[in-house]
């Protein structure tokens, strides 16, 4: 039997899910967590085969539990609506299993599972095209700079925080504006984060 702990924010998704499982003869729904940080806890208390996430979720996303997760005997499966080449780059760097995405048949879903289970990785199609279609452009010192005006912080605060100088701070940001071919600063944030480049 094939016991598998869910993580889903959408209560009704959850329910839905986790039936669909339970009618599969060799698989069982052993536990149902809301967000990253509960699934944590069920993994650790009920020591699942399969963990199935959701990547945008409270408290801690699918991602970061993912990343949690990476040293653990259960295979982690993402299962997203969002294919987005940022979260597909953090998923496999966290060495999940699976990454499919929500629109897939539950026929499919199952028997990915099944394949898992023999060790294989298994990643949506779109996603493997969208992959190699764009990467991040923004070196790891400008992500965070971005990173950090996404918080909402001003350049001085910025350079404050990174050691830089404010001129530095400002060459970064008209770089980045450059590189996401954004106006602004608003514009260069939401770019990235609807490419899943901002953690």
């Amino acid at each position: 039997m094939i016991r598998i702990v869910l993580a889903e924010d959408q209560q009704l998704l959850l329910g839905a899910l986790g039936s669909l499982l339970d009618l599969e003869e060799d698989m069982q729904v052993i536990g149902k967590a809301n967000n990253g940080s509960e699934v944590l806890d069920l993994v650790q208390k009920e020591n699942p085969d399969i963990c199935l996430l959701d990547i945008e979720m409270p408290v801690m996303t699918g991602l970061d539990a993912a990343e949690q997760l990476k040293d653990h005997p259960c295979k982690v499966i993402i299962l997203t609506t969002f294919a987005r080449p940022g979260y597909f780059e953090r998923a496999r760097n966290a060495s999940v299993n699976g990454y499919l995405l929500k629109d897939s048949p539950s026929e499919d879903l199952a028997q990915s599972i099944r394949q898992i289970i023999t060790g294989k990785r298994i990643y949506s199609p779109e996603l493997i095209d969208l992959a190699f279609s764009e990467t991040n452009p923004l070196t790891e010192r400008e992500t965070d700079v971005l990173h950090l005006l996404a918080e909402g912080q001003t350049t001085k605060a910025i350079a404050k925080t990174l050691f830089l100088s404010n001129g530095t701070v400002r060459n970064y940001i008209s770089v980045i504006l450059d590189k996401l071919e954004a106006d602004n600063r608003i514009e260069a944030i939401t770019k990235a984060q609807e490419k899943g480049w901002l953690k």
